[in-house]
C-alpha cells in the first residue's frame, strides 16, 4: 500500500498532499514535525510509535533557512533529511515545510494525532514555547497531541560530538565552559532583561547596498565598471542597535539625529520594532547620514563605499537641546547604551552628562573611514561597560605591538571602566573586569556573509549581560554567539531575536 510507494513519491508538498488525502478520507492521519538533522534510532522509534496511533504517518520537516541551531546547521539539507526519513517503512509521506513553525502545516494537514517526543511533555522544557502553539492548532482542527515514550537522543549532541563544526581549540573551550556553567546561568539574564527600559544614543545611519555585477574596465580609463542589479535600504547605526535590543527588553528609547529635512524618516519608522520610541533632533544644514556600499552580488564582495554626511558637531542651540534630553531621560532608564560613531552627535558636554548621570553606562566608540583615529574610547572618563574592536583599542594607544591583553589591562587601570570587551573577529573576544583576570573566548564562526553591524549586535546584547553583573566568561561566550549570528546577516536585513539566540545557545552546549 502506501509504504510500497517509491522514495520520490513519498516526498510531496502540501498542495499535492491535499489531493492525495482526498483518496484516504476514512484513514487516521498522524503527523510528526521537527528538524531531524541527523536521523538516529531515537527518531526511528519515535516514528514507529507514532505510526501505531493511526493509518498514515506524515512527517513535516523544518526548511534549511528556518533552522537556528548554530554554525553549520542544518548539517544536512532539507532534501537529504527528507530522503532519509522517506526511506523508513513506517513513514508514508514527507513534506518540507515552507514556514518556520508546524502550525501552518497542522492547519492544512488536520491530523487526527500530532506526535511529539516525551521531552516535550513538559512545555517548560521547550525554550521556543512553540509546543503550546502547536497544541492549540491541533485542538482547533479536532486532533489530539500524544507524546511517544521511548529511547531519546539529541541530534545536536551527536553532531557536536561526531561532526564538530569548530576547530579543536573551540571544542575544548566549549567542553570546559559546559562543565562550569549550566543553562540557567546563561539564559537567566535574558529572562531578567524583559523588564528593562533601555536608552540608546547615537547617530542614525541609512545603509544602502547596491548589488552589482562587475562587467569590466572602462574603455578609455583604468576604471572598474559595474552594472547595478538592485539595491536594498537598511536602518543602520543606532537604529540597528535599538532593533537588536527590542526583543530582549520592555522598552527602548532611541535618542538620535536625522537630517534637517528628515530624509528617510518614513523608512525608519517602518523599520523599527513596536517597542522603540524615537527622540529626534533634526540637525541643521545636514542630511540624514547615508552610507552606500557597492557590492559584487555573486561573490558578495564590497567594491567601495560612498558617504553622504556632515559630521560637524551640533550647533549650540541643538547641542543644548540634546543636553536637555539627556537630563530628562537618563534618570528614567535602567541602562544607557551609547553607540558613538563619531559623526557629530556627541561632544564634550553631553559626554560629561552621560558619564556623571547614567545609572549604568555602556559605551562603544567606533573607528571608521570618517573618523579614523579621532574617535577614541578614552574621551569617556567613566563607563560601566565598554565594547570596542581590537583596531579601536590600538588606535586609542597609538600602539599595535603590545598584545590585546596588555592594552586591555592598561585601559581598565587608567580609566574608571568596570567591564571591557575587545572584539577581534576571527580571533575571538577578550573580556576584562576591574580587579579580575582577563578571559579569552575563541570565535564560533565558520561562514561570514557580512561583518557590517556585527559589532553593534555584540555590543547591544553583551551590555544586557554586563548590566546584570554576570561572570566575564559568560559575557565573552554570549558575545561570540551573537557575533556568529550577526555575521550571517547581510546588512541589517534582520536582527538578533531572543528565541533564536536561546536555541543557538542550547544546541551549542549539548
Amino acid at each position: 500500500m502506501l509504504t510500497e510507494m517509491s522514495l520520490k513519491g513519498k516526498i510531496v508538498d502540501l498542495d499535492v498532499f491535499d489531493k492525495i488525502l482526498k483518496n484516504y478520507k476514512t484513514l487516521r492521519v498522524v503527523q510528526c514535525h521537527g528538524v531531524f538533522d541527523l536521523l538516529h534510532i531515537g527518531h526511528i522509534r519515535h516514528f514507529q510509535e507514532a505510526k501505531k496511533q493511526g493509518d498514515i504517518l506524515v512527517v513535516t520537516i523544518t526548511p534549511d533557512h528556518y533552522v537556528n541551531k548554530g554554525p553549520g546547521r542544518p548539517r544536512f539539507t532539507a532534501i537529504l533529511r527528507a530522503e532519509a526519513i522517506a526511506s523508513l517503512d513506517c513513514v508514508d509521506f514527507v513534506i518540507i515545510n515552507t514556514t518556520p513553525t508546524a502550525v501552518e502545516a497542522i492547519q492544512r494537514i488536520k491530523p487526527h494525532v500530532y506526535a511529539k517526543g516525551s521531552e516535550y511533555s513538559d512545555p517548560n522544557n521547550d525554550i521556543t514555547t512553540k509546543i503550546l502553539n502547536e497544541t492549540e492548532a491541533v485542538k482547533l482542527v479536532g486532533g489530539k497531541v500524544v507524546f511517544t515514550d521511548d529511547i531519546t537522543f539529541s541530534s545536536s549532541s551527536l553532531i557536536n560530538k561526531f561532526f564538530p563544526p569548530f576547530s579543536e581549540e573551540v571544542g575544548v573551550y566549549l567542553d570546559k565552559f559546559k562543565q562550569k556553567y549550566n543553562m540557567s546561568s546563561i539564559l537567566g539574564p535574558l529572562k531578567q532583561s524583559e523588564k528593562l527600559n533601555i536608552l540608546v544614543i547615537g547617530e542614525t545611519i541609512i545603509d544602502i547596498y547596491h548589488f552589482s555585477e562587475v562587467i569590466g574596465k572602462a574603455g578609455k580609463e583604468p576604471t572598474l565598471v559595474a552594472k547595478e542589479h538592485h539595491n536594498k535600504t537598511y536602518a543602520g547605526g543606532v537604529l540597528a542597535l535599538a532593533n537588536h535590543l527590542s526583543d530582549f527588553c520592555k522598552q527602548v528609547t532611541c535618542l538620535t539625529y536625522l537630517g534637517e529635512n528628515a530624509e528617510y524618516e518614513d523608512i525608519i519608522k517602518t523599520s523599527l520594532k513596536p517597542n522603540i520610541k524615537m527622540v529626534v533632533i533634526y540637525k541643521k544644514d545636514s542630511p540624514t547620514i547615508v552610507k552606500r556600499r557597492y557590492i559584487e552580488e555573486y561573490l558578495r564582495q564590497k567594491l567601495f563605499e560612498v558617504y553622504e554626511i556632515n559630521d560637524d558637531f551640533l550647533e549650540d542651540s541643538q547641542n543644548e537641546l540634546l543636553q536637555e534630553y539627556l537630563h530628562s531621560l537618563l534618570s528614567n532608564h535602567d541602562l544607557t547604551i551609547v553607540a558613538d560613531y563619531g559623526h557629530g552627535l556627541l561632544d564634550e558636554k553631553p559626554i560629561s552628562i552621560l558619564t556623571e548621570k547614567a545609572k549604568f553606562l555602556a559605551v562603544n566608540t567606533q573607528s571608521n573611514a570618517g573618523n579614523n583615529g579621532f574617535n577614541c574610547i578614552s574621551k569617556y572618563s567613566r563607563a560601566d561597560f565598554v565594547a570596542i574592536a581590537t583596531r579601536e583599542l590600538q588606535l586609542n594607544y597609538r600602539q599595535k605591538h603590545l598584545s590585546v591583553p596588555e592594552q586591555l589591562q592598561r585601559l581598565i587601570l587608567e580609566h574608571d571602566y568596570q567591564n571591557v570587551v575587545i572584539t577581534g573577529g576571527s580571533k575571538g573576544i577578550y573580556v576584562g573586569k576591574k580587579r579580575a583576570s582577563i578571559h579569552h573566548t575563541p570565535a564560533f564562526v565558520n561562514t561570514v556573509v557580512d561583518r557590517v553591524g556585527a559589532g553593534d549586535a555584540v555590543f547591544a546584547i553583551s551590555a544586557i549581560f554586563a548590566y546584570q553583573n554576570v561572570d566575564p566568561e559568560i559575557i565573552g561566550f554570549i558575545g561570540n554567539v551573537v557575533g556568529a549570528e550577526a555575521v550571517g546577516i547581510m546588512g541589517n536585513e534582520r536582527y538578533i531575536e531572543k528565541i533564536a539566540l536561546m536555541k543557538h545557545i542550547s544546541h551549542l552546549l549539548k
